[in-house]
């Protein structure tokens, strides 16, 4: 008998089965929610469940399972968990704020790197300490009553209306450029709002908060990934919250405040304009840095430059020295890659794989024996590290000129233990990223992180051959050692360069979407792509023809005139 002949027709069966990626079976009634298939399993997981992987998509736990499925539960300890818990607490945030106050808006400007988001109120005086406790004490009344967050998907006309009745102009401006005809709203009691993803079912899953003044607005304070259900000790970080308010400023005076005002100005033919005016203070900041240390010149000897993956730092690095070399100071470029250890001797993570990120991934004590006798006018026999059969060989013969300076480039560049406690008096400490403070709208923030991960997966493509899966696939691994190796040291830096520019996503959409579609359906890095192909959607399309070859989104664009910059390295043999 082939097998054919035993298959028949069947009415559908009152239960459906879930299969968990442990090899559990689950049976339950078909149309129930994953939550409630989940709950019978959810002591076994050591973070709250709070979405699920449902036949390779992500969904709600409110989302009803019809059909046998693959379920994946998703914890606050992963990525696209912390961020529904993070969106869900910034909605009840905004919601009991509207339940106290009938004026002054609410906005969240960035994250803080102990776990949390900085934020105030415009359009009326700040915050008071008081205030912001009962703004606490009414969050928490609110998870007490663990009343649900309502999904309703709505037309776009609609949505606007109902936004401009409560004059969020930030809102009407980014939904006017919408491809869509509808907009997905989240209702909490009365009060509704748009947020850019998924939620927790109700305001009972968000337990882990606080709530506190901090210079001139409050930090909203949520768990970190590694330990989902404590929250950290806050830190003060003087120098980056600077930088912040610095590049908000500059977004004032570009009248883009938002990606509602940036798509107008593309939209109105203003893109030229607003291309020329970000970089003009790119270049005025980086002219101001190079002033800085052209006036502690004769009492340095080495500038280091620090910072995230995809932040800029290579072009960076080299509009510097450019601006020195005009101010007759003529730097030499010190490769840290090339004091790797041998790969045996590399340290490993907890996953046994090569942790390249790690400090001691590098041989410090020759670093240190190699700057000092630099530094002393000395010859030094420099190391090559081969990437490809992962040892150390003889490089070149270095002896600097007289008055020359270093430029060292790397990730632990702020950390103490690279440099010689001789030379510590000597250096000046640079932290690049890409702190954006160009957000959807008040509430819906732009992570710094997604703008590198869509910077790298372009640069990755044209120069490595990396397909988006592949970058997608090793950020993880990125951020991790991140979070480790450079944000504790970030507030080390004697200044900090933003080297986000307003227009950026704006002109890498159109070599990002492309890519990311690539990422085919069934596997993790299928769920990144299209979260980050959603955010794209908002960006209207720039020519990136008119970013000027020597800008910062050219080291990820392409095109860059500094890429093969070699004077600098010549002047110095």
């Amino acid at each position: 008998m082939s097998k054919a002949s035993k298959i028949k027709q069947t009415q559908p069966r009152p239960d459906v089965d879930v299969h968990l990626p442990d090899g559990r079976v689950l049976s339950g009634p078909r149309g129930v929610m994953v939550s409630d298939f989940l709950e019978t399993v959810s002591e076994s997981f050591e973070a709250p469940i709070v979405a699920a992987v449902v036949n390779g998509e992500l969904r709600e736990l409110n989302y009803p399972i019809n059909i046998e499925s693959i379920i994946k539960p998703v914890t606050m300890s992963e990525a696209d968990g912390a961020r529904i818990y993070r969106r869900s607490l910034t909605f009840l945030l905004e919601m009991a704020y509207r339940s106290l106050h009938s004026k002054g808006k609410l906005t969240i400007d960035h994250s803080v790197s102990f776990g949390g988001y900085y934020g105030q109120v415009f359009e009326r005086q700040a915050l008071t300490k008081s205030e912001i406790e009962a703004l606490k004490a009414r969050m928490q009344e609110l998870i007490d009553a663990d009343i649900p967050f309502e999904r309703q998907e709505i037309p776009i006309a609609e949505a606007i209306e109902y936004f401009r009745k409560f004059g969020l102009e930030d809102k009407i401006k980014l939904l006017s450029h919408r491809q869509k005809d509808y907009l997905t709203l989240y209702r909490l009691g009365e009060s509704m709002d748009y947020h850019h993803g998924y939620m927790v079912p109700s305001t009972g899953y968000l337990r882990w908060f606080n709530l506190h003044e901090t210079d001139g607005g409050f930090t909203l304070r949520f768990p970190q990934r590694h330990a989902p259900t404590e929250l950290q000790p806050p830190a003060t970080y003087p120098k980056l919250l600077k930088t912040f308010r610095q590049y908000g400023d500059w977004l004032v005076r570009l009248g883009i405040s938002n990606v509602g005002a940036l798509n107008d100005a593309i939209h109105s033919g203003r893109g030229q304009e607003l291309i020329l005016v970000s970089e003009a203070l790119h270049e005025q900041h980086i002219s101001d840095i190079a002033r800085q240390i052209a006036d502690r010149y004769e009492k340095l000897s080495l500038v280091l430059v620090a910072g995230p993956s995809s932040s800029g730092k290579t072009t960076f690095s080299r509009r510097l020295t450019v601006q020195l070399l005009a101010r007759g100071i003529s730097p030499f470029p010190l490769e840290l890659d090339n004091y790797f250890v041998d790969r045996d001797k590399t340290p490993k993570d907890e996953n046994g794989q090569f942790n390249f990120e790690a400090v001691e991934a590098l041989d410090l004590h020759l670093l240190a024996e190699h700057l000092q006798q630099l530094v002393a006018g000395k010859t030094v026999h420099m190391p090559h590290y081969n990437f490809n059969t992962g040892l150390s060989e003889p490089g070149e013969t270095i002896k600097l000129q007289q008055g020359q300076i270093i430029i060292l480039e790397g990730i632990h560049g702020l950390n103490p233990r690279l440099i010689p406690e001789a030379l510590s008096e000597r250096v000046f400490r640079i932290y690049v990223s890409a702190l954006t403070q160009l957000n959807l709208d008040r509430h819906n923030r732009v992570s710094t992180t997604d703008t590198r991960l869509i910077r790298r997966i372009v640069r990755d493509a044209r120069e490595r051959g990396y397909s988006a899966q592949d970058t997608i696939s090793r950020w993880e691994s990125v951020t991790r050692g991140e979070k480790r190796n450079i944000f504790p040291y970030q507030e080390n830096a004697d200044v900090m360069f933003n080297s986000a520019l307003a227009f950026e996503l704006a002109g890498l959409k159109q070599l990002a979407e492309p890519l990311l579609r690539q990422v085919p359906h069934g596997i993790p890095e299928h769920i990144e792509s299209k979260r980050l192909l959603a955010f794209l959607e908002w960006f209207l399309p720039l020519d990136i023809d008119l970013i000027p070859e020597n800008s910062i989104a050219r080291e990820f664009l392409g095109g860059s005139n500094l890429k093969d910059f070699i004077f600098w390295k010549e002047k110095s043999h």
